[in-house]
């Protein structure tokens, strides 16, 4: 947590230095009081200078760093962690050896672990943002093999001029089914059950 101490003939000349030399604006910042300033005699004999400290408040990037370095130090794994914010979410990227035991099967430890991180973070400050968690490239690479999955369903739909029932997936997941198949001519594409059981149906058009 960055944070640093300065005196002024005022509380407020101090803040001002304190913020000038963090960079950051009145806002972002909370001010403690270390010594208020008093007057001496015959107005500066004895005469004390204000001394604050500045705290810099956390973002929630750094409570996710935090988070997830704590939970990491815990399983005794070592990460990187590298993070990008953009308006929409917070992009964060985790890199280290043999990260398949945050991945779980078919990424659900994974999920599991952005939920979390998605659950503590948005309570910092109230305002809502998405944190997608992603391991070198998985997610990407998890997209593909669902989008390849679902036009090779679609053909066996066709010739079987039948429905296909496809495993259990994630809200997310059924999304990029339901995309890839969006304008083939031969199916429609819709789901049913209740999470976490909610399933996609592949379905020839009659």
């Amino acid at each position: 947590m960055k944070s640093v101490v300065a005196t002024g003939r005022t509380i407020e000349e101090a803040v001002e230095k304190a913020l000038s030399n963090l960079s950051v604006s009145r806002d972002q910042v909370d001010v403690e009081v270390l010594e208020k300033p008093t007057r001496g005699f015959f107005g500066f004999i004895g005469s004390k200078t204000a001394k604050i400290e500045v705290i810099v408040h956390k973002s929630k990037c750094d409570h996710i760093v935090e988070l997830l370095q704590d939970i990491f130090n815990k399983m005794y794994i070592s990460v990187t962690v590298n993070i990008d914010e953009d308006p929409d979410a917070i992009h964060v990227n985790l890199e280290g050896e043999n990260l398949g035991i945050l991945i779980g099967r078919r990424g659900q430890t994974l999920d599991a672990l952005q939920y979390i991180v998605n659950l503590a973070v948005n309570k910092v400050d109230g305002e809502r943002k998405r944190v997608i968690l992603n391991i070198e490239g998985y997610r990407e690479r998890r997209e593909e093999t669902l989008q390849q999955l679902a036009f090779k369903l679609a053909e066996k739909a066709k010739r079987k001029h039948g429905d296909i029932v496809l495993e259990p997936m994630n809200s997310h997941e059924r999304r990029i089914i339901h995309t890839a198949l969006q304008g083939n001519p031969n199916v429609n594409t819709y789901s049913e059950g209740e999470d976490p059981y909610r399933k996609v149906i592949i379905s020839y058009k009659k």
